[in-house]
């Protein structure tokens, strides 16, 4: 791929294994600032596991990876979370503070002394709330919110982090139709106004919908990286799928992916329904066979 004088995330020959199994497999890609990537793929491809790799949860066994110039292993804490900020699927709902506090969280790394926050942090968090439309629910327990909701308050919380790269595990899980277009939409405006995104992510034709890029993993590889419309097409939805589909790009709507089968490549629903057309098929021949007699 191509260098740029703009990247901010790198990745080079990642490798990390669980025991003999290489969930990352040699990953290479670049991601530019202020871009909205999605990063994509089956269950078990290796998305989760690459943000925890990013986020310094897990160390790579070999490889390396760059945030905004730094080399990720030779950053403390407080300075990497400067320059990236996590929000996960999940989050601990027994924690009994406010969504005010909650989004002041993103405030740690610019603490002085223990939880002390200045005018400034508070003024930040607050922005932060307004931008997200959590505002009016600042009162509130994490946990006595809808799902929209949650996510929505996480989101802040990494917005008053002031990070230039915001890491996010599965932003729409979970959430109806209505409620993931919101996030999508949040996003986009973050990624219009500088900040970078790389979300892991199972619903793809929000991810060709919102997404500048996508990174298609699958068994630990990049199998494809680029804008939507340049990759995915049928082939590519069925070699990492296993899904049979028509790619149709429609006018004032985009790229659209419609599903339309499991391909029949010898996967398990496959088998177990060809036995049973097999099965069938010989006792139907055996009854023909015996009134013909």
């Amino acid at each position: 791929m191509p260098c740029s004088t703009d990247v901010i995330i790198r990745v080079e020959d990642l490798v990390y294994t669980y025991n003999s199994v290489k969930a990352l497999d040699g990953l290479t890609f670049e991601i530019n600032r202020g871009e909205f990537v999605g990063l994509v793929g089956p269950n078990g491809s290796g998305k989760t596991t690459l943000l925890k790799c990013l986020s310094k949860l897990y160390t790579p066994q070999e490889g390396s990876i760059q945030l905004d110039g730094h080399n990720l292993r030779k950053l403390s804490q407080s300075e990497g979370a400067k320059i990236y900020a996590v929000v996960p699927s999940e989050f601990p709902m027994d924690m009994n503070i406010s969504i005010t506090d909650t989004v002041l969280l993103g405030r740690y790394p610019y603490l002085e002394g223990l939880w002390w926050e200045k005018e400034r942090d508070e003024k930040i968090a607050l922005n932060a709330m307004e931008k997200l439309n959590v505002s009016d629910f600042g009162n509130r327990k994490l946990g006595e919110l809808s799902s929209g909701e949650k996510q929505r308050a996480l989101i802040a919380k990494a917005i008053a982090q002031e990070a230039k790269v915001l890491l996010i595990d599965e932003p729409v899980a979970h959430l109806d139709l209505g409620y993931q277009m919101e996030i999508m939409e949040m996003l986009r405006s973050l990624s219009e106004d500088g900040v970078t995104i790389l979300a892991a992510m199972h619903e793809l034709n929000l991810a060709v919908k919102y997404c500048d890029k996508l990174i298609v993993l699958d068994k630990g590889k990049v199998v494809a990286c680029g804008k939507p419309e340049d990759i995915v097409t049928q082939k590519l939805i069925e070699d990492v799928y296993g899904v049979k589909a028509i790619i149709q790009n429609i006018p004032n709507v985009g790229l659209v992916i419609i599903p339309l089968s499991t391909s029949n490549n010898g996967g398990v629903f496959d088998k177990k329904n060809s036995k049973e057309r097999t099965t069938e098929s010989n006792k139907t021949s055996a009854r023909r066979g015996s009134v013909e007699a």
